[in-house]
């Protein structure tokens, strides 16, 4: 697991962030990179006392940027694995083996977390949601998954460099897809659990930040 890099994108998840880094640490992950977003609390100190490796953007930048600026460091430092990982705890550390494991047997370069392979209970309207954009992610890049706006995923060093992020904000779990498919990244799903809470819906992607990545997706293929 040495070589194993967890990057987690926060903003003012102070109340959260010391306990993933912890139950990250107690599975054995030592390379923990807390990559707190312009936040207005103390989610940076409390990530570093706890033995995470802080970085900090001055200003809000995105998801995807703190997620890019992580990967960077990572990978500097020499990383063969990099998880995505969120701050909040709607993730469980200990299934980040099950991504790790078709990666490290050879078998693929991206390993995408689904919530849809596993029966577990999704709120209604984030489920329909999340169906829709399945669709959508078929239409326009033609690949078929299950779960195709899922943050928790695992990739390979040469993966992740295959997919340098370029967009700073939500949209970026749509260019990951889209560069899995130019890139021809070879890509498997691996049931997940996500534990919402009234607190982690506040926080995600919201029914509206949806719609303006799907009108971004429209007008970037119209583009081209």
């Amino acid at each position: 697991m040495e070589k194993t890099y967890v990057i987690i994108p926060c903003l003012n998840e102070e109340k959260n962030i010391g306990r993933a880094v912890n139950n990250l640490k107690k599975e054995g992950y030592s390379n923990v990179i807390v990559v707190d977003d312009g936040s207005d609390d103390k989610t940076y100190d409390t990530a570093k006392s706890n033995g995470a490796i802080a970085l900090r953007h001055i200003i809000n930048r995105g998801q995807g940027a703190a997620l890019q600026t992580g990967m960077t460091y990572a990978l500097k430092q020499g990383a063969e694995y990099i998880v995505h990982f969120d701050g909040d705890n709607q993730h469980d550390s200990r299934e980040i083996k099950n991504l790790l494991a078709p990666l490290i047997a050879g078998e693929a370069e991206a390993a995408l977390g689904s919530r849809f392979m596993r029966k577990q209970e999704i709120p209604l309207l984030r489920k329909i949601m999340l169906k829709g954009s399945i669709i959508v992610v078929w239409v326009f890049y033609g690949i078929k998954l299950t779960d195709a706006h899922n943050g928790f995923r695992a990739l390979t060093r040469s993966a992740a460099k295959k997919t340098i992020l370029t967009t700073d904000r939500m949209e970026h779990a749509s260019e990951i897809v889209e560069r899995i498919k130019k890139s021809k990244i070879k890509y498997k799903e691996i049931p997940v659990t996500i534990k919402y809470s009234k607190e982690t819906l506040q926080k995600g992607q919201s029914n509206l930040d949806s719609l303006k990545i799907l009108f971004k997706m429209i007008m970037k293929k119209l583009g081209e």
